[in-house]
């Protein structure tokens, strides 16, 4: 059982993303509250490299966050910079954490295996990149659900491996 509590932030990664219609965000908010995380802000950041890597130190920093998924910006398009970003900035990569998504989700929808994400840590912030749509969101979730609080137990300094 996870000892330490999950302090999360949801950063939408959109160039044409509003607050009024940022579904995957509001589906992710929706999704951390279901497993008793606290969320403590979720913010729309521009699909720019920079923008995307600032955001994620800046928040990765914070002493009220353990936590930050990422939805958007995972595919093939120029201006999907989110992994690059993602890889930039983390300390250590956890990739059977995307690889367990990319897998799960394949097998209902062939196109998630061209999703890029990437999850690793910074510092004591587990950071887990999502793809942009709302359904894709709640599957990739589903599929990274159980592992949530050990993992932040074990960044945290708690926890045994298993």
């Amino acid at each position: 059982m996870a000892q330490t509590p999950i302090k999360a932030l949801v950063i939408s990664i959109s160039d044409t993303r509003h607050e009024n219609d940022d579904v995957s965000g509001v589906t992710l908010i929706g999704l951390l509250l279901g497993i008793k995380a606290e969320v403590h802000e979720k913010l729309i950041v521009s699909d720019d490299l920079n923008d995307i890597k600032d955001a994620l130190i800046r928040n990765s920093d914070r002493d009220d966050v353990n936590l930050i998924i990422t939805t958007g910006g995972t595919g093939f398009s120029p201006r999907d910079n989110t992994p690059e970003a993602t890889l930039a900035v983390i300390d250590r990569e956890a990739p059977g954490l995307a690889e367990a998504m990319r897998r799960e989700t394949a097998a209902k929808a062939p196109m998630a295996m061209l999703s890029r994400a990437v999850c690793g840590s910074r510092g004591r912030v587990l950071i887990i990149n999502m793809p942009g749509s709302p359904k894709a969101v709640s599957e990739c979730f589903e599929v990274v659900k159980p592992v949530l609080g050990h993992a932040v137990d074990l960044l945290a300094g708690r926890g045994k491996h298993s």
